[in-house]
């Protein structure tokens, strides 16, 4: 069994990661658990409670495989609310994280990055090698990352991921990312609010997520950089898709968000990868999970109104 040692795995890919990977890994998680811990105790885990800005000694073990570094501050909104933290975590945080990972031996260090830092594109596959041109401090915070990470690839095997938005049921559920948003607001409103609708996302579901990290670990791939993202759709056309197996309406209002992305990632599926899961199977697990009275849905759900009522209010 490989050791990993994972950063974030309490948040909404890693603590189902984790459940996945205790199967066939050794792993030591790092999290704040600013959102809660939903990981279930296990003798291949170990859970600690803290802020990756704060690591110091020798914290990842020596004949640990691979690091798999989720923790951020995700998404454009969260990062406004502090733009200082956010620059510490996201960025300053990697540097220590890599140096040490290197100190022990470490053989790859896989970063989640975003599909966003490619900006606004108009081409119709965006792939690995265009340039990135990020309009929000949450981009310029992910690509100033990756860059970092970058610059130490003669030392450890580097891999950077650029996933597209997450989609799918997890142990901590977010309903602050397009698909399971406008799902639940199907499912319990019986209408979708959607602001302009022609912005196109790129749409990964939580499983094959998960499956990119495996791939990684388990195949002999080359370091670099790789798209995660498999069907680009405008906000509208996921709408119409909600709208044809939850019974609602559509509501379209105006919008200013400029932000439209798509992802090309032939790059990644030239390596091996199949895609399994899609954005259908996301909606349809999520209105099951509602009618079974199974879904989770309170404020730990929404990444910036408890980031801003709970964790920078010190709560």
């Amino acid at each position: 069994m490989k050791k990993l040692f994972v950063t974030g795995g309490c948040g909404y890919v890693g603590s189902l990661m984790i459940q996945k990977f205790l199967k066939r890994h050794v792993v030591k998680n790092i999290d704040t658990q600013w959102f809660g811990n939903k990981l279930k105790k296990n003798d291949n885990l170990t859970n600690i409670k803290e802020d990756i800005r704060n690591l110091s000694g020798e914290f990842i073990d020596k004949d640990t495989y691979a690091v798999i570094h989720l923790a951020n501050i995700a998404n454009d909104p969260s990062v406004e609310l502090d733009q200082t933290l956010s620059w510490e975590v996201n960025v300053l945080a990697a540097k220590n994280l890599i140096e040490k990972s290197i100190k022990a031996g470490v053989k790859k260090f896989i970063y989640a990055s975003s599909g966003s830092v490619y900006g606004v594109k108009t081409e119709e596959k965006v792939t690995e090698d265009l340039d990135l041109v990020p309009i929000s401090a949450y981009n310029k915070t992910k690509m100033i990352c990756e860059r970092l990470l970058l610059s130490y690839k003669d030392k450890i095997d580097v891999y950077i991921i650029r996933p597209a938005t997450v989609c799918g049921l997890s142990p901590r559920m977010r309903f602050d990312v397009s698909v399971n948003m406008l799902t639940l607001q199907a499912l319990k409103n019986k209408q979708i609010t959607i602001m302009g609708g022609s912005q196109t996302r790129p749409n990964i579901h939580i499983n094959d997520m998960i499956g990119v990290y495996e791939h990684i670990l388990s195949s002999d791939i080359k370091p670099g950089t790789y798209n995660a993202g498999f069907e680009n759709i405008s906000i509208l056309e996921l709408g119409k898709k909600i709208k044809n197996k939850v019974d609602c309406e559509i509501k379209i209002i105006e919008s200013n968000d400029p932000r439209s992305y798509r992802q090309c990632s032939d790059k990644l599926i030239e390596t091996g990868f199949e895609q399994k899961f899609n954005v259908d199977y996301a909606i349809d697990e999520i209105s099951k999970a509602f009618h079974n009275k199974d879904l989770i849905d309170d404020d730990t759900c929404y990444t910036v109104k408890w980031m801003k009522d709970k964790v920078l209010n010190g709560q």
